[in-house]
């Protein structure tokens, strides 16, 4: 059966303000995913907190909405417990680099299965518009009166250290350009990760006109297995913003690809309990401790 764009319709009540830029954003995720084929009952789309966590409750796929900055691990467990479902996380540039930045770090080594879309406003806009760890230096918010004084830190770079699979820059103001990009992230095998410079139109420093005259496709001579030059699309400037694929890392096993393929990929709930046996056996080969010895 043909997936459309009402298949994801949702009757939760919207929370986003008029006019705010994840509209876009939301409208790009659905077309990539009814491109694909994918119906909402195979995808799950897990996010933390934020105004970028609240994009799950306006489609109607399956979704897990935690704790601060703790999507990541959460969605890293659905993939492996799941293989065959598509799963997506839908978080902040505070949620995933400032609350989750640890999170962030440990998938970059353990490569799951699964889309990361970080909706980045250089900004916290839900608790109203204090710097965020994307922030650029100097910029002043309604916390930072006289300026943010860190230097805003480099995820994407930091991604394309670690080699991972997919690195991708978008805007929430080209819907078909974010759509496609989409589509090639969740697509790809492994860690995708799309940073999406999402202008808040409340809270943020400057309105979208700003960020669209801003923004530039990559030069179509643009090499993603080149690290040095994705690495320099990767920081361009407070004020320059390359979209498009910035890097593809070199083939790497994803996590718990051994476990999937002893279970034939089949969800964890189906299988059968392992029972007391192997347990039993297995504890019966550790060396235990005698009394009066140090562990």
């Amino acid at each position: 059966m043909t997936t459309k764009l009402e298949d994801y319709r949702s009757t939760a009540e919207n929370q986003w303000c008029p006019g705010c830029s994840n509209f876009g954003l939301l409208t790009a995720l659905k077309r990539s995913l009814v491109s694909l084929e994918k119906a909402p009952h195979e995808v799950c789309l897990v996010s933390g907190i934020g105004q970028a966590a609240k994009l799950p409750h306006n489609t109607s796929a399956n979704l897990f909405n935690g704790l601060h900055g703790r999507a990541l691990p959460v969605a890293t467990g659905i993939a492996a417990a799941q293989p065959e479902l598509t799963v997506i996380v839908t978080t902040g540039d505070g949620d995933a680099y400032g609350e989750g930045g640890n999170h962030f770090l440990h998938a970059l080594r353990r490569n799951p299965n699964i889309t990361v879309v970080v909706h980045n406003n250089l900004i916290y806009a839900l608790t109203k518009g204090q710097g965020s760890p994307t922030t650029p230096l100097g910029e002043h918010t309604r916390l930072q009166f006289s300026g943010v004084t860190e230097e805003p830190i480099q995820m994407l770079a930091t991604a394309i250290i670690h080699k991972a699979p997919f690195v991708a820059r978008g805007f929430a103001g080209d819907i078909d350009g974010l759509s496609e990009l989409f589509a090639q992230a969740i697509d790809h095998p492994g860690l995708s990760i799309v940073e999406v410079i999402q202008p808040c139109i409340i809270w943020g420093a400057h309105p979208v006109d700003w960020y669209r005259e801003r923004t530039e496709p990559l030069p179509e001579n643009h090499d993603p297995h080149d690290m040095g030059a994705a690495l320099s699309a990767a920081m361009p400037g407070p004020d320059r913003f390359p979209l498009g694929v910035i890097y593809k890392g070199p083939d790497r096993p994803v996590f718990a690809e051994g476990y999937t393929k002893k279970t034939g990929g089949r969800p964890l709930a189906t299988l059968a309990p392992i029972g007391e046996g192997p347990i039993t056996e297995r504890l019966a080969r550790l060396t235990w401790p005698q009394k009066g010895e140090h562990s």
